[in-house]
């Protein structure tokens, strides 16, 4: 994990004698790391994490890694977004299930959707009772909601937390671009929306009883990065620039190069996305080529599923992560990565009104257990 003695971490001892006979010793620890980055003096643990995904992601490379598959997108419920509403409780119960709590035990809740007013969020996660702040980031609302609840936990203010994002292919087309009984023709640098839902518990330093995936040692938040593109049909394009800063911020506010990660993984750039993140971080004579993985290009068979660019949005990054990049997290296979989701901020409005898309990404840096502070 980061180490204390890499950090320039500063500290101020103060001692006032008291009646003449006792001292009071006050050690102030400054964690912050360059102009967006945090190091985690207590590392929360990961120790849980679940899958919910759907049919066509259950027939993709990664199929046989997910907690459970639904074979029928609907969920059994009268529309898509009530469908969206299950895959967020599913998870959630599968995540509180296999590391024998229960939701009473959590003391927030940081979770997302695409959907106006989160109702996917709301309306599936209000059975949990579990305090919630709903988070909006696009497709990089898994970062942030794991960013936000490491904080917490680091700061001491929750013992546990559970953070979730989920996205669905129906209730994001019917949202941003069109009806899909419209038939439209897909470019080939669209991205195919995830059905799927991720979702993780994080626990203390220290919390016992569990065999932890791994720890969040540090975050870097990014900012939003706005280069004009206005092609709704590539998501890519207009998020591997919030993905190149957020890379460069963390290196350069850790003060590492790129190798001291065993994989960069950005969430949904796709191929074209992909393509020019590796350009831009050349640019900066960085070469990603071989630690580079994104969420999007994993999920699907292009070959066979006909997803064009790959997979998109919050359950793209949230799935992946609980199905395939934390069990080599937990295994040693990976020591150190940097999850890097992704998102495009727009909607409909903004999009019609010719308004560019705007990108962010955030940045969540996971170890492998078995590191020495």
């Amino acid at each position: 994990m980061i180490r204390l003695n890499s950090c320039k971490s500063t500290h101020t001892v103060e001692r006032t004698a008291v009646n003449g006979l006792q001292e009071r010793s006050r050690i102030t620890w400054n964690r912050k790391k360059g102009k967006a980055s945090l190091a985690f003096e207590h590392p929360p643990l990961i120790i849980s994490a679940a899958s919910v995904a759907g049919k066509k992601e259950g027939e993709g490379p990664l199929g046989a890694l997910f907690d459970k598959t639904e074979t029928d997108d609907m969920m059994g419920k009268a529309d898509w977004e009530e469908a969206e509403s299950a895959l967020q409780k599913e998870a959630a119960d599968i995540a509180i299930e296999k590391c024998g709590i229960q939701a009473g035990d959590l003391r927030y809740l940081f979770a997302g959707d695409l959907l106006g007013q989160l109702i996917a969020t709301s309306f599936g996660t209000v059975d949990l009772e579990v305090p919630l702040f709903g988070l909006y980031g696009a497709c990089s609302t898994m970062g942030e909601a794991m960013s936000l609840g490491a904080m917490t936990v680091n700061a001491g203010y929750a013992d546990k937390v559970l953070s979730m994002a989920s996205s669905h292919f129906a209730t994001a087309e019917k949202q941003f671009r069109f009806p899909l009984a419209y038939g439209n023709q897909r470019p080939m640098s669209s991205t195919w929306t995830v059905t799927g839902c991720g979702a993780v518990i994080l626990a203390k330093e220290g919390t016992k009883g569990f065999k932890p995936y791994g720890r969040i040692t540090g975050i870097t938040t990014g900012r939003m990065v706005d280069l004009g593109i206005r092609d709704s049909m590539n998501m890519g394009a207009a998020m591997a620039p919030g993905a190149f800063h957020t890379i460069q911020q963390n290196l350069e506010d850790f003060q590492v190069e790129e190798t001291w990660y065993d994989k960069i993984i950005t969430g949904d750039l796709g191929e074209v996305g992909r393509q020019i993140l590796l350009d831009l971080m050349k640019k900066k004579g960085r070469d990603l080529s071989q630690l580079h993985m994104d969420c999007g290009m994993e999920i699907y068979d292009k070959e066979t599923q006909d997803t064009h660019a790959g997979g998109s949005g919050c359950g793209c990054s949230a799935v992946t992560l609980c199905s395939y990049v934390l069990p080599k997290i937990q295994k040693g296979t990976w020591k150190r990565v940097l999850f890097v989701p992704t998102g495009a901020l727009l909607s409909t409005v903004s999009f019609n009104e010719g308004q560019s898309i705007p990108g962010i990404a955030h940045g969540v840096v996971i170890e492998h257990i078995g590191r020495e502070k």
